[in-house]
């Protein structure tokens, strides 16, 4: 204990430098700008601040990408939510909910629930990273593509309850995801697919683009053709109001969403290559699942946007237990975070633990110092976003497709991307009038590869034997999980059937 306390005070001395205040500030205020412009993704903002670092100390250099990446991470729930356009991916779970409740005069609920969540969960995941890091880190290591492969599975069957009550709808987008997915070369032997000659798909469909336009491009053509017809579309609120009104009274309502939440995203951010994309995801698709009243998702209802947010952060934080201790990358913002780490004679590893304790509980008083600034600097974010609604409506249209245009473009620095962003626009415009959900094809997008990488590398180390999969214990587990769960999905409609039939 004596050990313990002497390096916390250590670390509270190096925090207390105002240059690495200043430097934390700086970074906070630079996430919440590129998180909150659709395709400027977390991931994006901790690149871009990568150069700057270089001229940094090690302490200042890591304590910027984190204020950074807690900053983008949540600042992409505010265009999702005033204009239905997600700054993130993993704000996409929750889009439409939240953008729901914009439509129904809600939007300082919406955007006021989902920082405070995202604060919570921010800090669960950073006290469980301070207490348990090498504990989750060595259970993370037990996971082969086998187990990745059934939790994978496990995240498609989100789809079935993320979409709407038609099954078979959600079903067609999710294979419409997965389908779009496997466009480019295959990642295991190297063969184009699906390239059609073209040489910017050999790369693969970037699902960022897709997601832009699929939101907020299908928004502008649904506008417009409402336009056209002569059909009246009701008019946003012209202001949020106050973001915190009732919103403490909400989160203790649901303060079983808030717990469920933060420790799914955490025990999902501590596996490497899960990330907080698919925390969010699973998240909603639990807040519905388990409520009581899920016919209310979809109308606007706040259960799911807390969920989902706490899911947000803690699987932010839980990212870099494998990266602080093992040195392996919970997701791509962690895996830039490594090679800052290297860069600045920081190696990660166990041997860190001991070499740089007082450096590394800094780092810790980062995540929580980072995660209670997101209040104030949440707040003035969405204030400062909120003359959005008060745009008329075709100015503001104009205004999104320009943002459309320039966050497609940012992804790969090609035009091709917002070829991409249109034909993903006009193709959601027409999937919307047919009925068919959204959701499920961008969450086919993002784990797609995964499903696919890692069932064509268990098939070359079980030579082939689908009995491999269920071999190891643990992908037992999750394997029986995934057939158990896919089974219930299916079955439902059929027994719902049987017990209205007279």
């Amino acid at each position: 204990m004596t050990g313990l306390g002497e390096n916390l005070l250590l670390a509270i001395g190096m925090l207390a430098d105002p240059q690495l205040l200043a430097v934390i500030l700086l970074a906070a205020v630079f996430g919440l700008f590129v998180g909150a412009i659709p395709g400027l993704t977390a991931t994006m903002a901790t690149a871009l601040l990568v150069p700057v670092t270089f001229f940094m100390p090690p302490l200042a250099a890591v304590s910027a990408i984190v204020a950074c990446t807690a900053m983008a991470i949540t600042a992409g729930d505010i265009p999702g939510c005033l204009i239905r356009m997600p700054g993130t991916p993993a704000s996409a779970a929750y889009t439409d909910e939240t953008y729901a409740m914009t439509r129904r005069g809600l939007a300082a609920q919406a955007l006021g629930s989902s920082l405070v969540s995202s604060v919570i969960g921010g800090l669960v995941g950073a006290l469980v990273l301070i207490v348990a890091a090498p504990i989750l880190a060595g259970y993370a290591l037990r996971f082969s593509s086998f187990e990745y492969f059934w939790l994978a599975v496990i995240g498609l069957s989100c789809a079935a309850l993320v979409s709407s009550s038609d099954l078979l709808r959600g079903l067609v987008a999710l294979l419409l995801g997965l389908f779009l997915s496997t466009v480019g070369m295959d990642g295991v032997t190297g063969t184009p697919r699906f390239d059609f000659g073209v040489t910017e798909l050999l790369g693969g469909l970037n699902f960022i683009p897709i997601m832009i336009g699929m939101f907020a491009v299908s928004e502008i053509l649904k506008h417009l053709a409402s336009d056209a017809a002569g059909v009246r579309v009701p008019a946003l609120p012209q202001a949020v109001g106050r973001v915190f009104a009732g919103v403490w009274s909400l989160i203790g309502r649901y303060r079983r969403n808030v717990a469920r939440g933060a420790a799914t995203g955490t025990l999902i951010g501590v596996l490497p290559g899960a990330g907080g994309d698919l925390g969010a995801w699973v998240s909603y698709a639990m807040a519905r699942r388990f409520s009581k009243t899920p016919e209310k998702f979809g109308t606007g209802h706040p259960e799911g946007v807390i969920e989902a947010g706490a899911a947000n952060n803690a699987a932010l934080s839980g990212a870099w237990v494998p990266a602080l201790v093992f040195g392996i990358p919970g997701d791509a913002i962690t895996a830039i975070a490594v090679g800052v780490l290297v860069m600045k004679g920081l190696n990660p590893g166990p041997q860190l633990f001991e070499s740089q304790a007082p450096t590394l509980y800094a780092i810790y008083l980062v995540f929580l110092l980072a995660n209670l600034a997101l209040l104030p600097l949440g707040w003035l974010a969405i204030r400062l976003a909120t003359p959005l609604l008060r745009i008329p409506r075709h100015q503001l249209s104009a205004v999104i497709l320009l943002c459309c245009v320039v966050g497609a473009f940012a992804i790969n620095n090609t035009t091709f991307d917002i070829g991409v962003m249109l034909v993903a626009g006009l193709v959601a415009f027409a999937l919307d009038r047919l009925g068919v959900p959204i959701g499920p094809i961008i969450l086919g997008l993002v784990l797609g590869p995964m499903v696919e990488r890692n069932f064509l590398t268990s098939m070359v180390i079980a030579d082939g034997r689908f009995i491999g999969f269920f071999e190891r214990p643990l992908a037992a587990v999750l394997g029986v999980a995934a057939f158990v769960i896919w089974t219930l999905v299916l079955a439902r409609p059929l027994w719902t059937r049987r017990r209205h039939r007279p």
